[in-house]
């Protein structure tokens, strides 16, 4: 079960403005890819169900964010059924990620009263996906749609709650580009967590970059 709330986990998504996403097939290397986000201020952080040992990687994981990560909202990115769906909820899963909205998948957060975040590229999809009960969608590919959308989207959709994945970057330009839009939170992946600097487990470079990112949402928001 959750160990964070529905509306904490919402909240935190936005407070800290960032959703690192990270996948990797090694438990140790999660555990310290976790802990440096978390260090660096992340209070929100996704893992990928897209590889080998995904769910025996995520199970560990909550159990160490349990007893070493307080306050964080650990969720499950990459969930395509319901059936995928409630096997992470039920190993605590606070939040799930879909690339692609499906009901099914919406049906099963709902009733296990966690934030669905299912992947959108059209109004008609975040129709569908905030009828479905997402409260928080996903824009991607972000590079793909562009922040244009997401500005045009808040006319006539204004309390809609877009957290990007694709295209953003640890960068002034890019915060100010996608948070001047009006997206409620960034998420990012490979920017965070280049092959190199997994590879050196250069894990202090991840948490100066996380707490980086964040400084820059905070300075943003502050001169708005």
């Amino acid at each position: 079960m959750a160990t964070i709330d529905k509306d904490t986990t919402i909240i935190l998504l936005n407070e800290t403005g960032i959703l690192p996403l990270f996948y990797h097939a090694d438990f140790e290397i999660a555990k310290k890819v976790l802990t440096a986000s978390y260090n660096g201020g992340a209070r929100a952080f996704e893992f990928t169900n897209r590889g080998a040992n995904a769910y025996e990687v995520f199970v560990e994981l909550i159990a160490y964010a349990l007893d070493n990560l307080p306050g964080l909202a650990l969720g499950i990115g990459t969930v395509y059924d319901g059936e995928t769906a409630q096997k992470y909820i039920d190993a605590g899963a606070d939040f799930v990620v879909a690339p692609f909205t499906n009901p099914e998948v919406g049906e099963v957060c709902k009733k296990a009263n966690i934030p669905w975040i299912p992947g959108i590229a059209t109004l008609t999809e975040i129709f569908h996906a905030l009828k479905g009960g997402a409260e928080v969608v996903k824009l991607f590919p972000g590079e793909v749609v562009g922040s244009a959308f997401v500005k045009a989207v808040k006319g006539p959709m204004p309390h809609v709650k877009i957290v990007v994945t694709g295209g953003v970057s640890p960068t002034k330009e890019s915060i100010e580009e996608w948070f001047g839009a009006g997206a409620y939170g960034v998420g990012m992946g490979s920017n965070l967590f280049p092959k190199n600097v997994i590879s050196e487990g250069n894990y202090a470079w991840i948490e100066a970059k996380v707490a980086e990112s964040i400084a820059l949402i905070k300075e943003f928001r502050a001169n708005v």
